[in-house]
C-alpha cells in the first residue's frame, strides 16, 4: 500500500506506508475474562508502551471477522492477538489475570521481534 504525499506546485510522491501494528483482541457479549480484562486493563493499556506501538482493536467473536491472516481459527475469548502489516505475529488465548498477562504481552512482542522502546 502506498500514500500518496501533495507537495507544492501539484506534485504528488509516494511513499510506502508504516507498517500497521496493533493488538486486536476477539470478544463475545457475556464472557466474563473479557469484562474482568477490561476492567482491569483496558484504561491502562492505552497509556502503555505497548498500547502506544501496538492500539488496541476490538471484534467481536460473532461477528464479521476481520481481514487479518491468522495462524489459526479464534476460538476463544478473550484472544489477543498482535497483528502487523494484516498477519498475525502471536496470540494470548484467556486473560490469565494481570499480573501474568504483562509479562506474555512482553514475550509476544519480543517474538515478534517488535521492540518495546518508547514509541516516537
Amino acid at each position: 500500500m502506498l500514500k500518496v504525499v501533495s507537495l507544492a506546485f501539484g506534485l504528488a510522491l509516494p511513499l510506502p506506508a508504516a507498517a500497521d501494528t496493533y493488538l486486536l483482541m476477539a470478544e463475545e457479549s457475556g464472557c466474563y475474562w473479557c469484562a474482568r480484562w477490561n476492567e482491569e486493563i483496558a484504561h491502562i493499556y492505552p497509556k502503555t508502551t505497548e498500547g502506544q506501538i501496538a492500539p488496541l482493536r476490538r471484534y467481536d467473536l460473532h461477528s464479521e471477522t476481520p481481514d487479518v491472516d491468522f495462524a489459526k481459527k479464534v476460538h476463544f475469548t478473550p484472544t489477543f492477538i498482535l497483528v502487523e502489516d494484516g498477519k498475525e505475529q502471536g496470540r494470548i488465548e484467556g486473560y490469565p489475570g494481570e499480573d501474568f498477562f504483562w509479562g506474555l504481552l512482553t514475550m509476544m512482542f519480543e517474538g515478534a521481534n517488535i521492540s518495546l522502546e518508547k514509541a516516537s
